[in-house]
């Protein structure tokens, strides 16, 4: 909103002092700030409410420590957090960019799968929640749609500058639109890889086919990373930490590949536009961290499915956006290996009481961090040990950006 405001002031009065509004990195501060301070400030209130409304967790006796203090504590958090960052967004994004459009399209979406679970469990008393088939086919009809419109839109695009010419012994460059489904892969020269080039087609068939697969593929994306944060949040603090942390390596990743000049000495692609994601993963870290203040050892607030569902296909599709996918099985490998120890925990499981007559575990609990707890190690030191090693990974996912 302040960005079109200014933006007419000046183009209507000349008013120069205005302009300021479209620098990126003064509105990603504005826009962190803000979402930091609706988080704690109205957070609170948000808590209130849900208390006298008995919106409260009902938590099975697992045995695990502390696990029944929890009981009747607020959920449905997650509320917080998305308001907390699509205010900002609403007040300093350029709502007609259409990286911005597909942000809050997909956020609006994830939310009301998220609130529909969360909804059933509280207030039907199913504590299944919405039937996992429906999530599923929820968070792959957004893939489908966000790769759609990666194919479709025309502003969608990544320039690459061509030597073209030698004129008086210089070399003269040429910027170059692309519409491709070309992703970063940063272990191989260029770092980036097209999708086409896994295709044994040729022309415009091969085309088409790459653009197919990109699509088939961030429906897998967008589903897998949902569910590996809605996993993860089994613990105070933990799936916030996690996320906030995986977010600011997408706002960096964001505002190097929308500025020509930091992504050609990176040797990272240059997408148009993408920059203006930077106000939105500014916003998005500040709800986290915001949240934080509520979520953290003992946690007055859970997110809920309305939080974790949401804030993991919102670190989905943003990667999709700046061609970051391929990044994310090191960046969110957290959410990775939360999700596969519930995988070969239920499916060993189900292989030996097949084999045997007696079902196995692998693991004391799933997902890990509960196996961890079964263990006997505190609930905080497994949050900051997971945390410790999501540094590690966002670490390391920088790194790459220098690897050829």
């Amino acid at each position: 909103m302040f960005y079109h405001i200014s933006e007419y002031l000046v183009e209507k009065f000349g008013c120069n002092n205005l302009d300021a509004m479209s620098n990126i990195s003064l509105r990603a501060i504005l826009a962190i700030i803000i979402a930091l301070f609706i988080a704690i400030v109205f957070g609170g209130k948000v808590i209130n409410y849900l208390k006298r409304k008995q919106i409260g967790e009902t938590v099975r006796n697992l045995g695990l420590e502390g696990q029944i203090q929890k009981n009747d504590t607020p959920t449905m958090g997650g509320v917080i957090i998305i308001l907390s960052f699509v205010v900002p967004v609403l007040l300093f994004a350029n709502l007609s960019n259409v990286y911005i459009q597909v942000m809050l399209f997909s956020t609006i979406w994830l939310s009301i799968i998220g609130f529909a679970d969360d909804y059933i469990k509280v207030f039907k008393k199913n504590k299944d929640g919405l039937k996992g088939k429906y999530k599923m086919m929820g968070q792959m009809a957004l893939g489908t749609i966000v790769g759609v419109i990666m194919w479709s839109h025309e502003d969608i695009v990544v320039r690459e500058t061509i030597p073209s010419s030698a004129v008086h012994g210089s070399v003269i460059e040429v910027a170059n639109d692309i519409k491709c489904p070309v992703t970063t892969f940063p272990f191989i020269e260029n770092n980036s890889i097209n999708y086409n080039e896994f295709l044994p087609l040729s022309g415009e068939n091969r085309t088409k086919g790459g653009w197919i697969l990109y699509v088939i593929f961030s429906t897998i994306v967008i589903a897998a990373v949902s569910n590996g944060a809605n996993l993860t949040d089994g613990l105070d603090g933990l799936a916030a930490g996690t996320s906030a942390i995986v977010a600011v390596v997408l706002v960096v990743l964001a505002y190097l590949s929308g500025n020509a000049i930091y992504s050609q000495y990176l040797n990272i692609m240059y997408i148009p536009g993408s920059g203006e994601l930077v106000i939105f993963g500014t916003a998005f870290v500040g709800a986290l961290i915001g949240f934080l203040w509520y979520n953290s050892y003992p946690a007055q607030v859970f997110m809920g499915d309305t939080g974790s569902l949401t804030i993991g296909g919102v670190i989905a599709v943003f990667a999709l956006l700046i061609r970051k996918e391929l990044l994310l099985p090191v960046l969110c490998s957290i959410f990775l290996v939360e999700s596969l120890s519930v995988m070969v925990q239920v499916g060993y499981f189900k292989y030996t009481k097949k084999k045997l007559g007696i079902g196995k575990r692998v693991l004391l609990m799933a997902p890990l961090h509960h196996h961890y707890q079964k263990k006997g190690y505190p609930e905080m030191k497994i949050v900051m040990r997971f945390c410790i090693i999501q540094l590690l990974l966002a670490a390391f996912t920088m790194v790459t950006l220098k690897m050829i």
